[in-house]
C-alpha cells in the first residue's frame, strides 16, 4: 500500500551541526529521488525478493540503479574523490540516513554493505590489476562482492578466534574454512571475497595471526551451501550466506596488505562502516517514528485515537528523544573520525554501534505495539526493520565488545 513519506529537512542555521551547501543539494536531490523512485518501488522490491528468492536478483534494482548514477547520486560513500563523491564521513552521514529510511536504497546508490567496505578495502590495498579487475566493476555497480570472516564453530565476535587457514605453498596461499553470515554470496553477481584466515596461527601477537586475501568466487573449492534466513527473511534486509572453502588455491598476489595485517585491514574497514549501518538505522527509525504518529492519528480505541492515549504520547516523545541521541552521538563520532582519525575515535564508533541498534531497536518494537498484528507482518517493512535493527546488535560486532571496550577506556582515564 503506497504511503507517502517526506524525508527529514536539511539542517535549519541554528541547529548543532551546519552541513555544507553542497551536502544539502545532495540531500534535496536524495530526498527527490526517494519520492519519485524508492517509496513507490517498495513493495515490489519486497515481493520480488521473496518470489525470487536470494539466489536472484530483483528486477527493480536493475530498473532504478541507471536512474540513480544519472542523477549523480552514486558511489556517495568513497571519501577519495578519484572513486567516488570525495565526502568526509561527516558529510556523508546525513545522505545515509536518508537511504537508510528503505531497504531499496542503499544498492540503487551503490552504497550497500558489504560492498563499500569492500571497495575502500580494495582502493587502499588491491593491486592496480586488481583494482582493474574487481574495483572498477563494483564501482560500476555491475558486480557484488563479499565478506567471509564469521565462523559456525567460534565465538566469532572474538576475531582472534577464526580458525580458517591461509597457507603459503609456492606461488600461491591454500584456503580452508567454514564460513557463515557472508553476506552477498549467493547473489549471482558476487564475483569476489574478501577471506579472513589464519596465516600464522603460532605468533605470540594474537593480532598478527590473521591475514586478509582475495578469493574470486568461482575458484574451485568455494561452494556457497545455502542462504540463512535473518528472522525468516531472505535476502531482505541481508543476503547472509554459508560458505565452505576447501582447498582454495589464489595466487599469493591475491594477499592484501601483507601476511599477518588482517586485523589492521579490518579495524580500518569496521569505522567507516560502523557509521554507515548507525545513520542507516538513524533514517529508517525516523520512518518508523513517522509510521507510529500517522497510525496514532488515524486508529481509535476505547473511544479515543491512539494519539490521545497517554501510553502512545509517552512512547512517541521517548522516540524522538532516542532518535536525535543517537543522530547527535554519531555526527560526533563522524567529526571525530575526519578530524582525529579513526583509531583515536574508536571509543566515539563503539559508542554509536552500541547506541543506535538499541535505539531503533526499542523504537520499532513500539512501531508494532502501535500497529497490533499489522505491526508483525511486512505490509509496511515494519518487520523487516526490526530484523535489520537487531541483526545490527550482533553485525560489526556485538553491544558487549563495544561496551567492554568503552568501558576499559573509560577505566584508562583513571589509571
Amino acid at each position: 500500500m503506497p504511503v507517502q513519506h517526506a524525508a527529514r529537512q536539511p539542517p535549519r542555521k541554528d541547529d548543532v551541526y551546519e552541513f555544507s551547501p553542497r551536502v544539502q543539494d545532495l540531500q534535496q536531490r536524495l530526498a527527490a529521488f526517494m519520492e519519485a523512485h524508492i517509496y513507490p518501488n517498495e513493495q515490489r522490491y519486497y515481493r520480488e525478493a521473496e518470489e525470487l528468492g536470494p539466489w536472484k536478483v530483483a528486477p527493480v534494482l536493475d530498473e532504478l540503479k541507471p536512474l540513480a548514477r544519472a542523477a549523480g547520486l552514486w558511489n556517495l560513500f568513497l571519501p577519495a574523490s578519484e572513486h567516488g563523491a570525495g565526502l568526509s564521513n561527516f558529510d556523508y552521514a546525513p545522505l545515509c540516513e536518508i537511504m537508510g529510511r528503505s531497504h531499496l536504497a542503499p544498492e540503487v546508490f551503490n552504497c550497500s554493505a558489504p560492498d563499500t567496505g569492500n571497495m575502500e578495502v580494495l582502493a587502499r590495498y588491491a593491486t592496480p590489476e586488481h583494482q582493474e579487475r574487481w574495483l572498477k566493476p563494483l564501482l560500476a555497480g555491475e558486480i557484488r562482492s563479499c565478506f567471509a570472516m564469521t565462523e559456525p564453530a567460534v565465538a566469532s565476535s572474538d576475531a582472534t578466534n577464526i580458525e580458517s587457514s591461509i597457507v603459503r605453498d609456492g606461488d600461491h596461499y591454500v584456503i580452508n574454512g567454514h564460513k557463515w553470515y557472508t553476506t552477498n554470496a549467493t547473489d549471482p553477481r558476487c564475483k569476489i571475497c574478501i577471506f579472513m584466515g589464519k596465516s600464522d596461527p603460532d605468533n605470540a601477537d594474537r593480532h598478527k595471526q590473521q591475514s586478509m586475501v582475495l578469493v574470486p568466487m568461482d575458484t574451485p573449492g568455494v561452494k556457497v551451501l545455502r542462504s540463512i534466513p535473518v528472522f525468516g527473511f531472505y535476502g531482505v534486509p541481508d543476503r547472509a550466506s554459508e560458505v565452505i572453502f576447501e582447498n582454495v588455491r589464489v595466487p599469493v598476489s591475491h594477499m592484501l596488505l601483507g601476511e599477518g595485517r588482517g586485523f589492521e585491514i579490518a579495524q580500518g574497514r569496521l569505522g567507516p562502516g560502523r557509521i554507515h549501518h548507525c545513520m542507516r538505522l538513524i533514517g529508517l527509525a525516523e520512518r518508523m517514528l513517522e509510521r507510529m504518529c500517522k497510525r496514532s492519528l488515524t486508529r481509535t480505541a476505547f473511544g479515543k485515537t491512539l494519539a490521545q492515549q497517554g501510553v502512545t504520547l509517552e512512547r512517541i516523545a521517548q522516540s524522538r528523544i532516542l532518535i536525535d541521541q543517537a543522530r547527535l552521538l554519531t555526527l560526533n563520532a563522524a567529526h571525530r573520525m575526519d578530524t582525529v582519525g579513526n583509531k583515536a575515535a574508536k571509543a566515539e564508533i563503539a559508542m554509536i554501534k552500541v547506541a543506535a541498534p538499541q535505539m531503533a531497536c526499542q523504537v520499532i518494537d513500539w512501531v508494532i505495539q502501535a500497529h497490533g498484528g499489522g505491526g508483525t507482518n511486512n505490509d509496511l517493512g515494519i518487520a523487516a526493520a526490526y530484523a535489520t535493527a537487531r541483526l545490527l546488535r550482533l553485525a560489526d560486532g556485538p553491544d558487549e565488545v563495544h561496551c567492554a571496550q568503552i568501558g576499559k577506556l573509560e577505566l584508562a582515564k583513571y589509571r
